[in-house]
């Protein structure tokens, strides 16, 4: 489609404005013009053929897919870019193409088309650039027809600003009238400024149109230009390390001028060779499958050379393959020495690596594309001699490109696959068996370490059960001492209600024991009170003077019932004490001590004098002649009371 749009777009506006190129090669832009109409249908019957997507399901479904496009708004765009207009031929004449105008409609499948072709090449930002300059050529294009058509309007050659006059030899060859207007439209565009001045207001009008729009088409330029510097700069910053920040340090920390000199030719290794150091920050934005693929097509070869990994399933290798980190050595850079702590091993994947002696001298042998080494120092072989040190110095000859696998890696992945776990151990076991490197002590050290996991695993187990235990022994500690903590605070407060009981609470006692009492006699002082008559005046002074006999006698009892009282509640818990021991004593103390209460002060109760551990058979007693007394002390009362409550009731 971009042919028969960029037709379109190009020829309708030339063929309108300069009809001496109409005229002249009518038969070819006819034929173009049907060309492009039938690749306008065919695209329609392509489109009506193309699968789309539906919940993430592409959908190919012919009567779908008809159905989807026949709704679509573009189905109504390509309908109207194919209207006959040119049928008004017959009517404005055949000089006039102007009535294709519709064709333009397709120009959003242009833009389509477009960005589909920037997303598949291989250099997106030349493909930008290029397109930019397409629609920059197409603006000044359409500019220039239209500045041959306003000359034509105002008259060829009546003032410098138009285009010279036709009958001048030298500007009447069709070639010279485009060459000259498209020039004098990029120089407005460029923003230049060589332009002759307008002298009329349509000359005046244009340039204004032509400058605005050469403010947009500069500011567009200069904006997709510098976003394309950008992003080439932005590239070279995530394949390579960043080298200005790199010499800023170096030159900051007065680095010796050898050592900034070994790290420029580093750098510009890296970006003449095109080494690629940051693999997996570029592929980060993939998915996990994807990058794996990728991963498994440049790295595997490589890894399935190293002897411990061959025979390992496939899985374990695509695992790995994620864990590997380019590495470049300079020329004369040691990779490890010897007696060092081995964390990694290497794998070679371009250049050669001498091993030498300790003097730096001597060649032992020489390692290319292919080999590697310190496989044995990152699987922890029981019984391994050298442990996990280096044992030979490795140094690069020239610029060495090394792949290496970490041992915390690799231990991550092993920690999913114990069956390749055991397969690799017994591989490096028999390696170091053949270099004489393996004690034969290594079994039996093995053997000591599973006992001693063994055991470790079975004081965990007891250790949790004793935790278990103490826990519980705990919250039953917890339990007895909140019920100790009770029944002590229950004891305080009975020993404490025995020594301190108040006068009011012995004559309710009294009031219970008599069946009305002070209750009684308060209620009948009421009623005397307000009925105000003789007999019930008297009978409330003689009340009252009974009251006031029997609190004076409490009163004077106060001190010693007191004291008695504290010395009972104190014999009392020494007798709960010794009544376990000896029940036999316990009643015969409780009678000493009424019979010391009894001594001490009168014998009536509702003193608070020790009465309350009297035996139960006695205060039952006690109780029952109080109760039948004062019933017949009420009985004569009530017959008194009687009188003066009829009054009451009459009055």
């Amino acid at each position: 489609m971009i042919f028969p749009i960029v037709y379109n777009s190009v020829i309708i506006i030339l063929r309108t404005c300069f009809t001496t190129i109409a005229l002249s090669y009518l038969p070819v832009w006819l034929t173009l013009d049907y060309l492009a109409d039938v690749m306008y249908i065919m695209d329609m019957i392509i489109t009506v053929h193309t699968g789309y997507l539906d919940q993430g399901i592409l959908i190919r479904d012919i009567n779908q897919l008809k159905k989807h496009y026949l709704h679509s708004k573009p189905f109504f765009r390509d309908v109207v870019s194919l209207l006959p207009t040119d049928l008004l031929y017959f009517v404005f004449g055949i000089q006039t193409p102007m009535v294709r105008i519709n064709r333009l409609l397709r120009i959003p499948r242009l833009n389509e088309a477009l960005d589909r072709m920037e997303t598949r090449t291989s250099y997106p930002n030349t493909f930008r650039i290029a397109k930019l300059m397409i629609y920059i050529f197409v603006l000044i294009h359409w500019n220039a027809c239209l500045y041959f058509a306003l000359s034509s309007y105002i008259g060829f050659g009546s003032d410098r600003w138009v285009y010279p006059n036709i009958t001048d030899p030298e500007f009447a060859s069709m070639r010279r009238q485009y060459i000259y207007c498209f020039w004098f439209s990029a120089q407005i565009f460029t923003t230049v400024g060589d332009t002759p001045l307008p002298k009329r207001e349509e000359e005046y009008l244009f340039m204004i149109a032509d400058l605005l729009i050469a403010v947009l088409v500069f500011a567009s330029i200069v904006g997709n230009v510098g976003n394309v510097i950008t992003s080439l700069r932005d590239r070279d910053n995530v394949f390579f390390p960043n080298h200005e920040l790199v010499k800023a340090y170096l030159r900051s920390h007065h680095i010796s001028k050898e050592l900034r000199q070994r790290i420029d030719n580093w750098y510009q290794h890296l970006h003449i060779n095109k080494k690629i150091m940051r693999e997996n920050e570029i592929l980060q934005q993939l998915p996990v499958h994807l990058r794996t693929e990728i991963a498994v097509s440049v790295h595997l070869p490589t890894l399935s050379k190293v002897t411990i990994f061959q025979s390992c399933e496939k899985s374990l290798l695509e695992e790995l393959v994620l864990k590997l980190n380019p590495q470049v050595f300079s020329p004369g850079e040691y990779v490890c020495r010897k007696g060092d702590v081995g964390h990694e091993m290497y794998i070679i994947k371009e250049g050669k690596l001498a091993v030498v002696a300790d003097d730096g001298v001597t060649e032992f042998a020489v390692l290319s594309e292919g080999n590697f080494f310190g496989e044995i120092s990152i699987l922890n072989i029981k019984g391994n001699k050298s442990g996990n040190r280096r044992t030979a110095n490795i140094r690069s000859i020239g610029y060495s490109d090394l792949f290496s696998l970490s041992k915390e890696d690799l231990t991550d992945v092993l920690s999913e696959f114990p069956a390749a776990k055991c397969h690799l151990e017994e591989k490096g076991r028999q390696i170091l068996t053949k270099m004489g490197m393996l004690e034969e002590s290594g079994e039996g050290a093995e053997g000591e370490a599973e006992k001693v996991e063994t055991k470790i695993e079975r004081l965990e187990k007891n250790l949790e059960i004793l935790q278990t235990k103490l826990a519980r022994l705990m919250v039953e500690l917890e339990s007895s001492n909140r019920k100790m903590q009770a029944r002590v605070e229950q004891l305080e407060w009975e020993v404490a209600a025995l020594g301190t009981q108040p006068p009011e609470y012995v004559e309710g006692e009294e009031a219970e024991g008599r069946g009305e009492g002070v209750g009684g006699e308060v209620g009948f002082e009421r009623e005397e009170a307000e009925g105000e008559e003789e007999g019930g005046s008297d009978a409330k002074v003689q009340k009252r003077g009974e009251g006031e006999d029997g609190k004076d006698v409490t009163k004077e009892g106060d001190g010693e019932s007191t004291k008695s009282t504290k010395e009972d509640a104190e014999r009392m818990v020494e007798g709960d004490r010794s009544g376990v021991k000896d029940p036999d004593n316990q009643g015969q103390k409780i009678e000493d001590e009424e019979e010391k209460g009894r001594d001490k002060g009168d014998d009536r109760p509702g003193k608070g004098d020790g009465a309350e551990i009297e035996p139960a058979d006695e205060k039952v007693e006690k109780n029952t002649e109080r109760e039948s007394e004062e019933e017949g002390e009420n009985d004569g009362e009530d017959s008194k009371e009687t009188e003066p409550k009829d009054k009451e009731q009459k009055q």
